[in-house]
């Protein structure tokens, strides 16, 4: 049961970067484009947590009782990595989202057809 458990996660993960993906890929407006790639970021968060995940495992912290070497630590790596991501992504979406807000006080419009200057 804890293999499937792990295996929703990982599922999960895809399927959120997967949905991400085909919103930045299919979508003109930039407010959903800013929204998509936050899913994205979200999935390969989640992502990095779920293959950092050890079943009964305990923090790695060593005392008295669980001194011994044996035991499942997790491992903090993905962990801190995740709580780095998740700073940084929160950075580059309001980042994003400044530009958006710059671009449709230039033009007026927040649809990648209508924006000038714009060879597609």
């Amino acid at each position: 049961m804890a293999f499937l458990n792990q295996w929703a996660y990982l599922g999960g993960s895809i399927i959120l970067i997967l949905i991400g993906l085909f919103g930045v890929l299919t979508r003109k407006n930039l407010i959903k484009i800013v929204v998509s790639i936050g899913i994205m970021d979200t999935g390969v968060n989640l992502l990095l947590v779920s293959l950092g995940y050890i079943n009964n495992g305990i923090a790695p912290i060593l005392t008295q009782t669980n001194a011994n070497n044996s035991l499942n630590f997790v491992d903090p790596l993905p962990q801190a990595l995740v709580l780095t991501a998740i700073v940084i992504g929160v950075a580059v979406l309001a980042l994003a989202l400044s530009i958006v807000i710059k671009i449709y006080e230039n033009q007026q419009t927040l649809q990648i057809d209508e924006i000038r200057g714009l060879k597609l």
